[in-house]
């Protein structure tokens, strides 16, 4: 067996039963390294001693916070926080890929009831009316 084989395989057995690598670790990830540009170009431009500390102390924080997420055994509480945080981005991406559609639809008007959130679709063109909310049953006056 080969020198590398064996790192791999002993690195295998030390993560067996840990979080490892998920989406909110990614997500910390890329933050991560963003704030390490945000202070690398900040110590370029402003050449700020205090600024440059802060970010020090945010990007060790937050590696150790990664590090604590990945190599933790606690994996219900990491795979319900990674969830949580998946669940987040899916909402994030399909409100906005709603108001896309919503956008290129020259046919209806959407409304947004004021009580309870819902988006009533009304078509164009039909002057003054009263939308009765499907979700609630509140009353939208409107043009359409």
């Amino acid at each position: 067996m080969s020198f590398f084989r064996k790192i791999g395989n002993g690195l295998a057995r030390f993560m067996y039963g840990r979080n490892g690598m998920d989406q909110l670790n990614r997500a910390l990830f890329w933050l991560y390294l963003i704030l390490w540009g945000a202070e690398i170009v900040s110590g370029l431009v402003l050449k700020s001693v205090l600024l440059i500390r802060i970010f020090e102390g945010l990007l060790f924080g937050l590696m150790l916070f990664i590090f604590f997420r990945m190599f933790s055994r606690n994996l219900t509480q990491r795979r319900s926080e990674n969830q949580k945080w998946v669940n987040w981005v899916w909402r994030l991406k399909s409100r906005s890929a709603g108001a896309r559609a919503r956008h290129t639809d020259k046919d209806h008007k959407y409304f947004t009831c004021k009580t309870c959130k819902a988006i009533c679709r009304v078509p164009v063109g039909k002057g003054n009316i009263v939308i009765t909310c499907p979700r609630c049953g509140a009353q939208i006056k409107a043009k359409s």
